[in-house]
């Protein structure tokens, strides 16, 4: 398919499309007579890329993505639905803001200060990290990096302590995970995950304990130490990273 044919069927700009070429985000297969040919595995590319602009990724972290060894169609796109669902609600929440403000600008309704900003949301796009957990996050290089070049001595070290952490924690799971008790444990599991794998930020730590839900692979190994202790992590983590942020 010609290149603007591809602009024809996508609403991008030829512009657009050159520029994705200059940056290798989207190379065509072919080149005939100096025209660009767009094959099936280029508009398949295409739609991932335009997908991941529409989750609000940028074009770097785009190519990023798809050009890592471990990316995954099925989980990309399991990943953009969650993305744009959550966006579908956001914007039905604004929707219902703004038709409330209508009526409250005609004297039909009072709005209290808290309905005035229901559904804005300027905080980063909590998908990204997840995809970066899934394709080549660079938390996950280190701490795999770090690991692997320990004596294997230390290595089962670190798996004992990991298992008496994790049982330390399993036993809190049913408190309220906002808890003194809960959050020592926490600030404990911090501080030993940035000594032994990699230096977590505390956006990447939350991150991680969204991933122990989000992944069924996550949640099944450590929910073998106590029943719903994904969950509790997750909220736990969240909590601990919000309190010291």
């Amino acid at each position: 398919m010609k290149i603007n044919e591809v602009a024809a069927m996508t609403g991008l700009s030829v512009r657009a499309l050159h520029h994705y070429d200059k940056i290798r985000l989207l190379c065509p297969s072919r080149h005939e007579n100096g025209y660009r040919e767009y094959s099936g595995a280029d508009l398949d590319r295409l739609q991932q890329i335009l997908f991941f602009r529409e989750c609000g990724f940028s074009l770097e972290k785009t190519g990023e993505l798809l050009d890592c060894p471990s990316f995954e169609l099925e989980q990309a796109l399991e990943l953009q639905k969650k993305c744009l669902l959550r966006e579908r609600e956001r914007i039905n929440a604004m929707l219902k803001t703004l038709e409330k403000t209508i009526k409250a600008a005609k004297g039909e309704l009072i709005m209290s200060q808290n309905e005035k900003f229901e559904g804005f949301d300027f905080s980063t796009n909590p998908y990204e990290e997840e995809a970066r957990s899934l394709w080549g996050d660079e938390a996950v290089d280190e701490s795999k990096a770090r690991l692997g070049a320990m004596p294997a001595r230390e290595q089962n070290a670190v798996g004992m302590e990991m298992d008496s952490l994790f049982r330390e924690l399993s036993a809190l799971r049913h408190e309220d995970p906002a808890s003194k008790p809960a959050q020592d444990s926490i600030d404990k599991m911090y501080t030993y995950f940035n000594k032994s794998f990699c230096q977590y930020t505390l956006e990447s730590f939350a991150g991680l304990g969204r991933m122990y839900v989000e992944d069924s692979r996550f949640t099944k190994n450590i929910d073998k130490y106590g029943e719903g202790l994904s969950a509790f992590l997750m909220a736990a983590m969240d909590i601990y990273a919000k309190n010291h942020s």
